[in-house]
């Protein structure tokens, strides 16, 4: 298959390598060996026994010479030769092996199929069913469990009753398929058919119920099982304690314990391990678990790896090392756990200096180190050592694609699955559904096209996680029809596949056939909740998403901090500060406030409705990231206070953070608006000349705005001349407004013309040159740009206004004749009219963009929507009662007037959010200073 592949981005040198590739599901197998009788039976058990043994390490070479080396082999050998090749992937390898021997067994065909089986390859796994001329139980249960492991449960279960004979693993099996699917009520069913039980049967019931979080009839299968006389052996015991170690409650752990003490185990290391895993693994459990470790008499190697991962998993690095240190052996499961540790917090040399003091570092140790590095996005260490690896298997293969992918790297993702494949293996289904991820970080269709078909080759097109990935692959190379097709042939659709349909129609702006899906979902999980939430929020439809928000809260659904952080931001950008502190409420009741994420949503929520507690929210938190000091800057520059936006960035410097990008925005957007023009500069050549950021076009329109506030409109114009790349429409649009703002006209023509040219149908900009011409008398040209509004089929944006008034939003548009009070709202809009007018107040009739008289003029300007709100707040609020109201655009002079009078007479404090920043009205004056 030729590699016709698509980059969305330019090309590098290693894609030139991608000429060729899958061409087959067919791997290289090794060179065919003669089809013979094979001797039952030879004395050749420690050659066997060392090809298990390497092949279990991922050795896979070295196992083929040991069998090669053989004198002869006995069916054992062919066995496990076969058996390493389907453990490690290679299952066509396998096959190939396989078809030599004309002496196979029940146990070969038994062994292929399930090496298809864990591949995913559900088609082929039957074809060597079908084939096999007997079929002992095992080989029935073995397909059986094939079905189950894909998660084609009604399959499963059609050859579970067709089965001639059955064993108590037939219904193990059957069992499990029902409670890895979550079907609890078949399983149940099932298990009280069970002609007989045997401990897997309790431990796969104790399972489910875990599972979907009903640990409480998981505790009631564990004391059925004891009150039934069924006492588990210590593995057995392992694995019931393994099975209900998540049930998180200290009671439970405390009674198994006491169980444990009755039964003779306290003194079995393997048993007290394993209730150790089980304290790790409970929420706030940690300081147990320690005190049980230190009581325990004996402890094995992975005592000691279990306790250094949960203490590192659980942020107590330090803790973890001084476990460590007091492990008298250091076992390789030690050093790895802890190695790990020292990845996971980014102490990624101390990790490497441990690993290197490791004599003979077993495959997880490798696969350990080589996945901290990617964590830590040093992707070339991650390189070096893998390609220094003595041995790999599928596990290795998969965290170096999945790397790649996840730091930016995605076509040497693609690079190293052409490379897997070449040695002879197939992807694992990781590697597929990570490369699928490469696939779509680029957008790379073609590509994914052809990883699609290896999936189909490889017999897993159906398997739940690779189709979860195609469908996002294809959404994000909107292709929705592929999407639809995929989910509509998938065998068994879990939450996750429905998350991901939802996720992919939101992506193509189809959010009422998201909507549809949602609604439809047999089961719905807080992924849900959250993808469609945003999705609303996204598409500026705040009230469905709170609505939304409210109906997830009703089916007792509790949200994560995606959700609240959403939420916040509808109610920042609503300016619904009534709904944003219930959010915080929740927030706080779910103990979700403190974390980083929420408590910066919470401080840009605070400022966009014009309220201190951002400050509090700031102030109360046990540490800041450079999101944190970015959002604070960013709030003062909105409210034009640019000495506390510039007193912030310095507080930042002192803490040792630096800034990025976004810092110098919002800075640069604070002396803005504040008229700093002196310290704009500075901080625009601080960019780059101390700490080596190249200015973004979003900094070089911050520069042509300081400029052309502060009336130095030929000098912004220049600047752009000399900026080193092209300006965009933001740029021009800068350039514009400070044209409307000083009056000048020729330079105001010169940057509409640009703006027509790159965004023709921006009808802000056809606006902005009209009221300079208008301010101007220019009545002949203010026509001229109407009529060729008319012509490019532009529509001017309605001003529009809204406050949040008990609970309820309030809208109004300019001349609004639709709102219940409006009788009312215009009886008092004159009242204030006349009383102002006496009072000094001159309507500003320039801002009128018709050639009318000044009666007409000033009846125009009287109903914006800024004006009716104001009304419309004085008539339905208490005296003395603070007044805010958002607006969509830019407020205009004359109503900036309107209202800085209304604040006098009526000693108000009304603060208005338009399109560019607050302005707080008070006794007469804004907060502005007149200079926005």
């Amino acid at each position: 298959m030729v590699f016709l592949t698509k980059w969305s981005t330019t090309p590098m040198p290693h894609r030139q390598h991608l000429r060729r590739f899958l061409s087959s599901a067919t791997v290289r197998a090794p060179a065919p060996i003669p089809a013979r009788r094979v001797p039952r039976s030879s004395g050749t058990s420690a050659q066997s026994a060392r090809i298990r043994e390497l092949g279990r390490l991922g050795r896979l070479s070295e196992a083929r010479e040991v069998f090669d080396a053989m004198p002869f082999h006995d069916i054992i050998a062919w066995n496990s030769m076969i058996s390493a090749y389907c453990n490690n992937g290679m299952p066509d390898a396998a096959r190939s092996l396989a078809d030599t021997i004309s002496g196979g067994n029940l146990r070969t065909g038994t062994i292929l199929l399930s090496g298809y089986a864990r591949a995913g390859r559900v088609g082929d796994a039957r074809r060597v069913f079908d084939e096999m001329p007997l079929r002992n139980t095992v080989a029935w249960n073995a397909m059986v469990t094939c079905y189950v492991q894909n998660g084609d449960i009604p399959l499963a279960r059609r050859l579970f009753d067709s089965m001639p004979s059955r064993d108590v693993s037939s219904w193990n099996t059957m069992l499990t398929g029902y409670c890895h699917s979550r079907q609890m009520m078949d399983a149940r069913k099932l298990f009280e058919q069970m002609p007989e039980r045997n401990m897997v049967s309790w431990m796969v019931m104790i399972s489910g119920y875990v599972l979907i979080e009903q640990h409480g009839k998981a505790w009631d299968i564990f004391r059925m099982m004891h009150y039934e006389g069924m006492s588990p052996e210590q593995p057995n015991l392992v694995s019931v304690l393994s099975a209900i170690s998540n049930l998180g409650n200290l009671n439970i752990l405390e009674s198994i314990h006491a169980f444990v003490h009755k039964a003779g185990f306290e003194r079995d290391v393997v048993i007290s391990t394993a209730i150790l895993n089980a304290y790790t693994r409970g929420v706030g459990m940690l300081d147990t678990a320690v005190k049980f470790f230190e009581g325990m008499t004996e402890r094995n190697e992975y005592t000691w790896s279990t306790m250094i991962a949960s203490l590192s998993q659980g942020g107590r690095i330090d803790d973890a090392v001084a476990v460590y240190q007091r492990d008298p052996i250091k076992s390789v499961p030690s050093r790895t756990a802890m190695l790990t540790g020292l990845a996971q917090c980014g102490r990624i040399n101390d990790a490497r200096i441990l690993f290197d003091q490791i004599l003979e570092p077993n495959i997880v140790s490798w696969n350990a180190m080589i996945t901290g590095y990617m964590q830590n996005e040093m992707v070339d260490e991650a390189e070096e050592l893998f390609n220094r690896m003595p041995f790999r298997n599928t596990i290795s293969w998969a965290g170096m694609i999945a790397g790649y992918a996840q730091n930016g790297r995605s076509e040497q993702a693609l690079v190293l699955l052409q490379a897997l494949h070449r040695n002879g293996m197939l992807p694992s289904l990781s590697s597929l559904t990570s490369s699928l991820f490469a696939c779509s970080n680029i957008e790379a269709l073609e590509t994914g096209k052809q990883v699609h078909s290896l999936a189909v080759k490889a017999g897993c097109q159906y398997n739940s996680y690779v189709c979860n990935a195609l469908i996002t692959m294809y959404a994000k190379c909107r292709n929705i029809g592929f999407v639809r097709q995929i989910f509509d042939r998938m065998t068994v659709k879990d939450t996750v596949s429905y998350n991901s349909l939802i996720a992919a129609l939101v992506q193509n702006n189809m959010l009422e056939q998201a909507r549809d899906t949602f609604d439809n979902m047999p089961d719905r999980d807080v992924v849900s909740w959250t993808t469609i939430i945003s999705a609303y929020a996204q598409a500026d439809q705040g009230n469905e998403a709170v609505e939304m928000f409210r109906s997830m809260l009703q089916v007792h659904e509790l949200p994560n901090s995606p959700i609240l952080t959403i939420l916040l931001g509808v109610g920042g950008n609503l300016g619904a500060s009534k709904l944003g502190q219930q959010i915080h409420t929740i927030a706080v009741k779910l103990g979700m406030d403190s974390g980083l994420i929420v408590a910066n949503a919470l401080i840009s929520m605070y400022f966009k409705c014009g309220s201190a507690d951002s400050l509090k929210v700031f102030d109360s938190m046990e540490e800041q990231d450079i999101f944190t000091w970015n959002t604070i800057i960013t709030g003062y520059a909105q409210h034009g206070l640019g000495r506390e936006a510039i007193r912030m960035y310095q507080q930042m410097e002192s803490a040792g953070v630096l800034p990025n990008e976004v810092t110098f925005v919002g800075l640069l957007h604070a002396c803005s608006h504040s008229g700093l023009v002196d310290e704009g500069r500075q901080f625009f050549e601080s960019m780059s000349s101390d700490y080596g950021l190249t200015p973004l076009l979003e900094h070089y329109a911050c520069m042509v705005d300081l400029l052309g506030r502060a009336g130095d409109v030929q000098g912004a114009l220049q600047f752009i001349y000399d900026m080193p790349i092209e300006p965009d429409a933001v740029i021009w649009s800068a350039l514009l407004g400070a044209c409307k703002i000083h009056k000048n006209v020729e330079i105001g023509r010169r940057a509409a013309e640009e703006l027509f040219s790159i965004e023709p149908f921006n009808a802000g900009n056809y606006v902005m040159l009209s009221n300079i011409y208008s301010s101007q008398g220019m009545w002949d040209e203010v026509a001229k740009v109407r009529k060729l509004m008319k012509e490019q089929g532009v529509n001017k944006e309605p001003g529009c206004s809204w406050m949040q008034i008990k609970n309820r939003m309030h809208s109004f548009v300019t001349g609004d004749e639709e709102h219940e009070q409006i009788q009312d709202i215009h009886a008092t809009l004159w009242e204030l009219y006349t009383l102002l007018k006496a009072t000094g107040y001159v309507p500003d009739t320039e801002f009128v963009l018709h050639d009318i008289d000044e009666e007409q003029k000033e009846s125009s300007l009287l109903y914006h929507s800024e004006k009716l709100a104001v009304a419309y707040g004085l008539l339905v609020t208490p005296k003395g009662m603070p007044i805010q109201i958002m607006k969509n655009l830019r407020i205009c002079g004359d109503c900036h007037a309107f209202v800085k009078f209304v604040s006098h007479v009526t000693k108000r404090e009304i603060d208005i959010r338009d399109g560019n920043r607050f302005h707080h009205f008070r006794n007469g004056n804004c907060s502005c200073g007149d200079f926005w």
